[in-house]
């Protein structure tokens, strides 16, 4: 049976903690030779800079050959090819491929036409289910656990795809959200009755500052993204709403760290980089673990037989 990537929402607590100890495995052991001689193929339709980066990295790192393209206008999609057409024609020179695309929906509809596993790095404002298995991982690094933790989502939580999928994959683990957005971006309705239906405790707050964040566990901050608004005078009228800046940090618990999926823009002041809570860009780094679990994962790559590998380089 095909092993697909698509979603995090429908993976078991255990499976979540299998894929965890496999991204443990690499980042003591990045450089191996598990995929050599297969080909993944990375299809981006709409920009990426990490993502795209650490899929790469993660396949030329375990050995892998990498073709594709970073921007749709280099491929026959300007000639009006179908995603459909260009999916099976990939297929047919890859092992594995690595999709990002701006329709909801494009990577479960590649996984049901695909003869070859799909892995969703990105479907518009839905899912990113790889970065979701980076934060886990991030979250499960500095807290030493992923139960009970208060997690505190800020910003961009209309749109934000990496919330949405980081909500559905903390079911198992009895988290208490936060969610901090002006009422034009706050969590929609759909991820509220989520949370309900499976217990999860939330909160919602229009006020950012410090004494709100000070029982959080993770502050998750996000970017509010100019390529979802349809209308641009929305735009900029919540971009600069909540910006983090270190003189917030001081009630901060030990313990709490601060995520970004990054890009940033400007919710995030420079003045946090040098704070011992700031660990965006330690996140990103993981991002190559958790890719490098994920390509494993669906190419029929055991935990058992990456803990027996034989093929570490250095």
């Amino acid at each position: 049976m095909k092993h697909d990537f698509v979603t995090i929402a429908n993976l078991s607590k255990e499976k979540i903690m299998y894929l965890l100890q496999m991204a443990q495995e690499f980042e003591k052991h990045p450089n191996r030779e598990l995929l050599k001689g297969k080909v993944v193929a990375t299809l981006f339709f709409e920009p990426s800079t990490r993502t795209r980066l650490s899929f790469e990295t993660a396949a030329n790192r375990l050995g892998a050959r990498v073709i594709g393209f970073s921007d749709a206008k280099a491929s026959s999609v300007t000639k009006g090819e179908t995603l459909k057409d260009t999916i099976l024609m990939v297929s047919n020179y890859a092992d594995v491929i690595v999709m990002r695309h701006y329709v909801e929906g494009a990577a479960q509809y590649a996984s049901e036409v695909a003869p070859v596993p799909i892995v969703n790095a990105g479907d518009g404002a839905h899912m990113h289910p790889s970065q979701c298995l980076l934060d886990l991982y991030s979250i499960y690094k500095t807290q030493g656990t992923l139960e009970n933790l208060n997690i505190y989502l800020v910003g961009d939580l209309k749109y934000g795809r990496t919330v949405h999928s980081l909500i559905t994959a903390m079911r198992h683990f009895n988290p208490t959200f936060h969610f901090i957005a002006p009422k034009e971006l706050a969590m929609p309705n759909e991820y509220k009755l989520y949370c309900a239906n499976n217990g999860i405790k939330y909160q919602e707050h229009t006020e950012f500052n410090e004494d709100v964040i000070s029982n959080a566990d993770i502050l998750y901050m996000t970017r509010v993204q100019k390529e979802r608004f349809s209308d641009l005078m929305e735009y900029e009228r919540v971009k600069n709403v909540y910006i983090l800046k270190k003189s917030m940090l001081k009630a901060a618990k030990p313990n709490m760290k601060i995520l970004h999926p990054l890009p940033r823009v400007n919710e995030s002041a420079y003045d946090v980089d040098d704070d011992p809570h700031a660990y965006y860009i330690q996140q990103a780094g993981n991002g190559l673990f958790a890719r490098e679990a994920i390509f494993c994962d669906v190419l029929g790559i055991t935990l058992e037989d990456v803990m027996n590998d034989k093929t570490i380089i250095g």
